[in-house]
């Protein structure tokens, strides 16, 4: 089958960053489906494991953490899934990834394709819905408020992949009043475009921007990127006894400042509970069942942004450098091989 993968860890400059491949078809045994890939976007996850993470010995790692596509075998041990099932799933961080013809992926975290849309529009859903689902309901638990602060949630990046769809999932199933923040004219548009009530700029001071909203401190902040350097910020805007989660990777982060106002700190991963196999892994592939549903009831629109043709080294390497310009809108999906 043929698959895009890496043999060592390099800049996306370097002429073999990613590598188109030629490997043997994997089984399905277990609770695995052996699902054929339609349609893959690209996520900072991908950048992140390529530039970091050494493959095993004389061996290439496939990245890849979103498809959609057609179930072509099931193992023996799977429930609700039949082959010629259309299906959609952001897969497990420690398993060979969607960039391949074909893919091995547990079933539990694995929903039914959205028919309303096309495999690429699908595929631009899975992980970043997954990674707002959990932190919206599941870490911060913005459906049981907080005494005395606004019933508002801020999402810092609300124009990325998981800023996209938080938006969409807070206005369909909360009250929340949503704040998100933007710094250009076309990431403005696109945020107010998804739903947000309230656009603010992150290039400039956030404390002072969400107090002129006149709306009171916000219950939640979510921060999907650049946690570091807004922590004072949102240290100073947030409510009394709110809840504070991210999801990226700062290379220092000062907790204590939240001590004074018992600010709880929730850090999000999609990836926990197939890393750990914890008891409650089939609440991912249910929670995309639902996504699935309010998609096809027209409550959840598609982030997909660009899509930048068939999968292969090539255009995957254009993706994973657009991604790493900090200057992605949505989501990127490849179509087909």
């Amino acid at each position: 089958m043929r698959a895009v993968g890496y043999r060592h860890p390099q800049p996306i400059t370097a002429d073999d960053a990613l590598i188109d491949l030629d490997l043997p078809e994997p089984v399905a045994a277990g609770r695995d489906l052996l699902v054929e890939v339609k349609a893959i976007s690209v996520n900072p996850v991908d950048t992140k494991v390529r530039r970091n993470a050494q493959p095993e010995a004389e061996s290439a790692r496939i990245l890849g953490w979103d498809a959609a596509g057609i179930i072509k075998a099931v193992g023996p041990e799977v429930k609700g899934f039949k082959p010629g099932d259309e299906v959609f799933y952001a897969g497990a961080l420690d398993r060979s990834g969607s960039n391949a013809e074909l893919q091995l992926v547990d079933s539990r975290i694995v929903g039914h394709r959205p028919m309303s849309l096309g495999f690429a529009e699908a595929a631009a859903l899975p992980l970043t819905a997954v990674t707002a689902w959990e932190m919206l309901f599941h870490r911060l638990k913005v459906t049981e408020p907080v005494a005395g602060a606004a019933n508002a949630i801020l999402v810092i990046g609300g124009a990325g992949g998981v800023g996209s769809i938080t938006i969409q999932l807070a206005r369909q199933l909360t009250d929340l009043t949503m704040i998100a923040t933007a710094s250009r004219p076309e990431t403005f548009a696109w945020i107010k475009e998804l739903g947000a009530h309230h656009v603010v700029d992150h290039s400039k001071p956030l404390a002072e921007q969400v107090a002129a909203l006149g709306i009171g401190a916000p219950a939640f902040v979510f921060s999907t990127t650049h946690t570091d350097a807004h922590m004072p910020a949102i240290v100073e805007l947030i409510a009394p006894q709110g809840r504070f989660g991210l999801i990226d990777d700062p290379k220092l982060l000062d907790a204590v400042p939240l001590k004074r106002k018992s600010i709880s700190l929730h850090w999000e991963l999609m990836f926990t509970r197939t890393l750990f196999q914890t008891a409650d892994v089939q609440a991912q592939g249910d929670l995309l069942n639902e996504v699935s549903q309010l998609v096809d009831a027209g409550k959840l629109r598609t982030t997909l942004s660009e899509n930048f043709g068939t999968i292969n080294a090539a255009n995957l390497k254009r993706a994973h450098a657009l991604l790493e310009s900090n200057r992605a809108k949505g989501k990127v999906v490849l179509e087909g091989f």
